[in-house]
């Protein structure tokens, strides 16, 4: 017998494995591809603005917020327990602090977590209930409720359960 291959020892392309690695890169692609494309239409990214002037505007009235409130000498201290949030409000010599403040608890990248409080105090201190806030890194704004001012800080929970915010100074 000669050691060329014959006719009957060659088998069909489909029962190689060589056609179907080169098939499978192509193929690969397409379905990759073809996720991709569905993420990105059925997915919001929430990142885009439309206006880009107004929000520019809105920019720098935030920044004047945060000036005011550094002019007020406004300082908290912030306490997290598991499903409550206290704040010591101290402020500079004859600057009458709020009955009432506005605290927002924003998770960076899922804003389906943040929080809003409305809360009540005396003598600059303040407490309320949360909904449970998960491990990591959470934004912090504490603002009156005419929102005049604010102060701006951010918390690795549950490493940091006390944390101090300091306003904004330019």
């Amino acid at each position: 017998m000669s050691r060329f291959a014959t006719e009957r020892d060659v088998l069909p392309w489909y029962r190689q494995a060589w056609p179907w690695f080169l098939i499978s890169l192509p193929a690969t692609a397409v379905v990759t591809g073809s996720i991709l494309l569905y993420l990105a239409i059925t997915t919001w990214d929430g990142l885009v603005v439309d206006d880009y002037y107004r929000e520019g505007r809105a920019i720098d009235q935030t920044i004047a917020r945060s000036v005011r409130a550094a002019d007020m000498g406004l300082a908290a201290d912030l306490r997290f327990r598991t499903d409550e949030v206290s704040i010591r409000l101290g402020s500079g010599q004859g600057v009458t602090l709020p009955p009432t403040v506005r605290v927002t608890i924003a998770h960076p990248t899922r804003g389906g977590l943040d929080q809003t409080l409305l809360l009540r105090g005396k003598d600059g201190v303040f407490s309320g209930r949360t909904a449970p806030l998960s491990t990591g890194r959470w934004l912090v704004q504490i603002e009156d409720e005419s929102r005049t001012w604010r102060l701006v800080g951010s918390v690795n929970l549950p490493a940091e359960g006390e944390v101090r915010i300091l306003p904004y100074e330019s």
